[in-house]
């Protein structure tokens, strides 16, 4: 019999991160065991469409996005100090005693829901900083303002044919099954690792025009296939959910890359930091692989601003350093010795 996520954490009681977040994790995978009925449920409950609302970002918002906030903040609210939603502008405070904190996007890639293709929830949780006592109530948006670095665990659910729970506390990945007929999670993917060669990229093609001279060079040379200079083939992936593109990657091998790049919405990344960026690398960290801007390490990033954007490209660790070299082109052009593409290994 498979090993359910209660079982998991009793097991791995010398995982003292683990110890410490688990009453807030096993609240995490309980709602988002309800927001899987929820998905799943939505066209029989008139629950699909646009809510006529927009999230801080000015994004319109699906009825299953404010749901799927909902379900999150009941379930956790009593065991963070506060809490933080890619759906609402400011924190929401939570128990005063507690010393941890919840950051989240409830519904990633809902733009999918009308469509049955996969969706997911992102989560991470961060500590109190040491200087903000038990019960103060000043608490502001800065005691989020983390490195990912900091993060005390992080995961995903993904909302596709099954559903799982991924989660690390920085010394594995795991992934869990959700079974239905028990109510519970269970081990099904131990010690998820990402392959250090990738052979699938994952991007928004439609937006090449806007895109960077590195990445313009980097697509290109992925094309370009066994012809080109990388010399051998790749595919090309995109889901408009970045929850199952980190999955397939976890699973599969790749990297996804959501630069930044000309216009004025973009300009600094699409994705979010908190929510969507700090979680996803250091899963994929974890498991072996790398994140990063194009610049610098993801997980180095200082925070400034609760709902930050910025650019997110991860996957395979060779991959990973390939690209980087097409920014280190750009910023230092005399190296090159071709003027149009990047010396690379195959």
């Amino acid at each position: 019999m498979n090993q359910s996520l209660n079982e998991f954490i009793c097991q791995h009681h010398d995982d003292a991160t683990l110890q410490r977040v688990a009453p807030l994790l096993l609240s995490v995978a309980q709602a988002c065991s309800q927001i899987a009925s929820a998905v799943r449920n939505a066209a029989l409950n008139q629950a699909t469409g646009a809510a006529g609302s927009e999230n801080i970002q000015g994004e319109a918002q699906q009825k299953l996005d404010v749901i799927s906030h909902d379900l999150m903040v009941t379930a956790t609210k009593n065991l963070a100090r506060a809490l933080a939603s890619e759906e609402v502008e400011h924190l929401i405070a939570g128990n005063e005693q507690s010393d941890l904190l919840l950051v989240f996007d409830p519904l990633d890639g809902s733009s999918n829901l009308d469509v049955n293709i996969s969706v997911g929830s992102i989560f991470s949780i961060l500590s109190v900083p040491d200087d903000c006592s038990a019960g103060a109530l000043n608490l502001d948006e800065s005691v989020f303002f983390q490195k990912g670095t900091q993060q005390l665990c992080a995961g995903y659910a993904l909302y596709g044919p099954a559903t799982m729970l991924v989660i690390t506390t920085g010394v594995a990945v795991n992934g869990f099954s959700y079974d239905e007929a028990n109510g519970v999670f269970v081990l099904t993917h131990p010690n998820l690792q990402v392959a250090s060669q990738a052979h699938e990229f994952a991007i928004n093609a439609s937006n090449q025009r806007h895109w960077s001279t590195p990445i313009q060079r980097y697509v290109a040379d992925c094309v370009a296939g066994a012809d080109g200079v990388r010399g051998r083939d790749f595919n090309m992936r995109w889901v408009a959910s970045m929850v199952a593109e980190v999955h397939r990657i976890l699973l599969r091998g790749g990297v996804f890359i959501y630069p930044q790049d000309s216009r004025a919405t973009t300009r600094n990344g699409k994705l979010r930091l908190l929510y969507e960026a700090n979680p996803m690398a250091m899963l994929i960290e974890v498991a072996g692989g790398a994140a990063s801007t194009g610049r610098v390490r993801l997980l180095d990033v200082m925070p400034t601003q609760l709902h930050q954007r910025v650019p997110v490209i991860l996957g395979a660790k060779e991959e990973l350093a390939c690209i980087d070299g097409y920014f280190n082109v750009a910023i230092y052009p005399n190296s090159l010795q071709q003027d149009t593409h990047v010396s690379v290994p195959s």
